[in-house]
């Protein structure tokens, strides 16, 4: 049931955002050089590496880190990277990924290849086994403000209840936070 919902979900939202998507990559292309698309390295399903689609946010050449371990991630920044990350619109090109099953739309968010500390915690508590999400239990309490260890917590809470009904609820509860922009530090 929850691969048919990522399926449809993935596929309606792809006709929903093909034009606003196809606007955002021009405007990146205008105010920034380089491609409109970042295929980021992502740690998937028993810790396999997949590559993930986001637009692009940060200016070529920016170092391939969590952003919070920049000094100045602002910096980094293209022109409207700060719009799409506090949009989350920087996130529609995974619905690529939720479609060829790479992703879900709900699981705990992919670490980067690079995050072993993440990577390990979620290892021990058994997080690694889920497939990751577009959206998680842990983006909707705090996101990008949450240590990596409450991070993990949440991970596995989210392991433990898994449900429809819950999957639903963080969707739900997804949709209000963009719509607020709560819990972007960037």
């Amino acid at each position: 049931m929850k691969r048919g919902l990522d399926i449809l979900c993935a596929l309606m939202g792809m006709a929903v955002f093909a034009v606003p998507g196809a606007i955002i990559a021009i405007c990146i292309r205008l105010t920034s050089p380089g491609p409109a698309i970042y295929w980021s390295s992502r740690v998937g399903k028993d810790n396999q590496l997949f590559d993930m689609p986001k637009f692009r946010t940060m200016r070529v050449g920016a170092p391939a880190v969590a952003t919070h371990l920049l000094a100045d991630a602002r910096s980094h920044l293209s022109p409207i990277g700060g719009f799409l990350r506090k949009t989350s619109l920087d996130e529609i090109p995974q619905l690529w990924s939720v479609l060829v099953g790479h992703m879900s739309l709900v699981g705990p968010r992919p670490a980067l290849f690079n995050q072993a500390d993440l990577i390990e915690l979620r290892t021990a508590a058994g997080v690694h086994r889920l497939v990751p999400g577009v959206t998680g239990w842990a983006q909707i309490n705090g996101r990008d403000e949450l240590p990596i260890a409450l991070k993990v917590r949440y991970d596995e809470q989210y392991l433990q209840r898994m449900s429809f009904g819950f999957d639903l609820y963080i969707l739900l509860q997804t949709v209000k936070k963009v719509v607020m922009r709560s819990g972007v530090s960037h």
